[in-house]
């Protein structure tokens, strides 16, 4: 991203290679990855209060996807970027990263 936004010609594009090909926020999916970890490490079938750390990961994704990161975001990109980034949005994925679609 840091390469993409220096280059002058990018000016007024969307990013669409390396991660950013197959998620438009791929930054937001993997700090969201961050806080499964947690329960990975947490969960001890023996201490049933441990099934409590799954919470962090689904809050996270609460937060990042429907709330806070994701719509503003992207409500900024199509401002900004308008029917390019609308394009983007209907070939590559939200959040996980898949595979783009073909157009």
């Amino acid at each position: 991203m840091k390469r993409f936004r220096a280059d002058p010609t990018n000016k007024g594009k969307v990013i669409e290679t390396g991660l950013w090909a197959w998620s438009r926020h791929p930054n937001y999916f993997f700090q969201w990855l961050g806080w499964v970890a947690y329960p990975v490490i947490a969960l001890d079938p023996s201490r049933p209060v441990t099934f409590l750390s799954l919470a962090a990961p689904a809050v996270m994704y609460g937060l990042l996807r429907p709330v806070s990161g994701v719509p503003p975001l992207e409500e900024a990109m199509l401002k900004s970027r308008g029917d390019l980034f609308r394009d983007y949005q209907k070939r590559v994925s939200v959040f996980f990263p898949l595979p783009p679609k073909q157009s």
